[in-house]
């Protein structure tokens, strides 16, 4: 269970804490003063930290210092009244995750709180190779597992940039986090940002930081992620959704080692190991005018590239099982394994939505199961073959009328025009099927909201039925 850590002598707001941040997965703890706040700090050792920047007895800011000096890799939110900001924004510059003014916006909060338990997990769950013991590893005795615990081992010691590429689902970001945990900045920050899931006219906010009046609605001085995370490391996901702005701004910093916030002509000068990480052909971004050429090199001074599932099946027992253990601790269920038939059926899936999708599999399985062993009726979603069954027959019908015709007039990438056109098919059907839910959509097809929403985009499909973002936040 996750903890949260509130540091702040006003009742009302610890309680507000209590009542609507305390879960079956988190425990919110409270304290009133300084020295409270630090016996819990030591004893309960919390993921998160609120913290109030005018206590009795001493200052938040003291506290904070004792907290980073303690471990860096806390992340700890303030709030401040008005006209404290100035505290809060040098907190930013020493290391702190972010701030809110009072009084606090509990809907801002708890978006704030979801990145910073986020933040938290990237930093401490040991990620290792195979082979070696961690509570979360990249699981596989592929040849194309081994090789790319081979590169990932060459170059996280290295102060590279480097880019990860893979189809959504693969593992990108556990390869994100073995590179942090094997690195000489394993004992500094590790924060990522989602470029999908900014708007787009916030992207160089959240990256670089603004000046007090940089735009409207910049009221106060903000201190963007590359100044926070000093001389650690930086994940860049999503990077092929970063507007063509954001993008000039960061060919800058690879080059020179510093930037300007928006809206500021004062240098600052960073340290950051850029990680990037995309399912998108940058190549092809190149092409259409959406991605920098420069940029991508910069990025991509090493590209590790993580394969997909069905081209590494023999490592799917392996993988099964280590989500079934996984699963089966956390729901308390006497669950040891898969019946043979299961197991091969597993075996026969080409796995679309890849590691993701299989671990959604087990996930499940674990929870309708009753027995002690997954059968093949408790994977959902994976229909076991008949007795007798005839082999699936060649393509036909409307779609391989299509790929003849691609193929009789000489089309260049037919290859890619297929799969587009397989995917806009697939994704519209699915958001048919979910009457225009976007996030049972993205649950069923087994990628995440961001690259379902890129998708949208690009091949210009049009909701019937639209989930208002209340609703979306609501589930969350």
């Amino acid at each position: 269970m996750a903890k949260l850590l509130v540091v702040d002598d006003e009742p009302i707001i610890c309680h507000s804490f209590r009542r609507v941040f305390a879960s079956p997965r988190v425990e919110v703890l409270t304290a009133g003063t300084v020295a409270e706040g630090w016996r819990r700090v030591e004893t309960d050792r919390p993921d998160v930290i609120v913290l109030d920047l005018q206590l009795p007895d001493g200052s938040g800011l003291d506290l904070f210092e004792r907290v980073r000096a303690l471990d860096p890799k806390r992340p700890v939110v303030f709030i401040t009244a008005h006209g404290t900001s100035d505290t809060a924004i040098e907190a930013m510059k020493r290391g702190a995750f972010d701030y809110l003014g009072k009084p606090v916006d509990l809907d801002q909060m708890s978006r704030l709180l979801d990145r910073a338990f986020e933040a938290a997990r990237l930093m401490r769950e040991p990620t290792a190779l195979p082979g070696d013991p961690a509570a979360d590893r990249i699981t596989g005795r592929s040849a194309a597992v081994q090789e790319l615990s081979k590169q990932i081992g060459r170059v996280a010691a290295q102060d590279v940039n480097v880019l990860i590429v893979g189809e959504s689902g693969t593992g990108k970001e556990l390869v994100a986090r073995a590179l942090y945990h094997h690195s000489r900045r394993a004992d500094k920050p590790f924060l990522a940002i989602n470029c999908a899931a900014i708007p787009e006219a916030l992207v160089e906010s959240e990256l670089f930081g603004h000046e007090r009046g940089a735009f409207t609605g910049a009221e106060q001085q903000r201190i963007g992620r590359f100044e926070q995370c000093g001389d650690g490391t930086l994940l860049l996901d999503e990077v092929g959704d970063m507007p063509l702005a954001a993008q000039a701004k960061m060919l800058r910093i690879l080059q020179e080692q510093r930037f300007e916030r928006v809206g500021g002509n004062q240098p600052i000068t960073t340290r950051v190991r850029v990680l990037a990480a995309t399912n998108q052909d940058l190549e092809q971004l190149i092409k259409g005018g959406r991605f920098r050429n420069d940029l991508y090199y910069r990025l991509g001074a090493v590209t590790l590239r993580v394969p997909p599932l069905r081209a590494r099946k023999e490592d799917v027992p392996e993988l099964a099982h280590h989500f079934l253990f996984r699963y089966a601790r956390e729901a308390n269920r006497d669950v040891r394994g898969f019946t043979p038939e299961a197991l091969e059926l597993l075996q026969a899936c080409d796995w679309p939505g890849n590691v993701r999708q299989l671990q959604n599999c087990v996930q499940a399985a674990v929870y309708q199961s009753v027995g002690q062993m997954i059968l093949p009726a408790d994977l959902p979603g994976i229909a076991a073959p008949e007795a007798g069954t005839p082999p699936v027959p060649p393509p036909s019908g409307a779609l391989a009328a299509v790929i003849e015709a691609m193929l009789r007039d000489g089309n260049k990438n037919v290859h890619g025009r297929v799969i587009e056109l397989v995917e806009r098919e697939l994704i519209t059907l699915a958001l048919n099927h979910t009457h225009g839910h976007q996030r049972q959509a993205s649950d069923l097809l087994g990628i995440n909201r961001a690259t379902l929403r890129t998708k949208l985009r690009d091949f210009g499909i049009a909701l019937d039925k639209v989930v208002t973002e209340k609703a979306d936040l609501a589930e969350d």
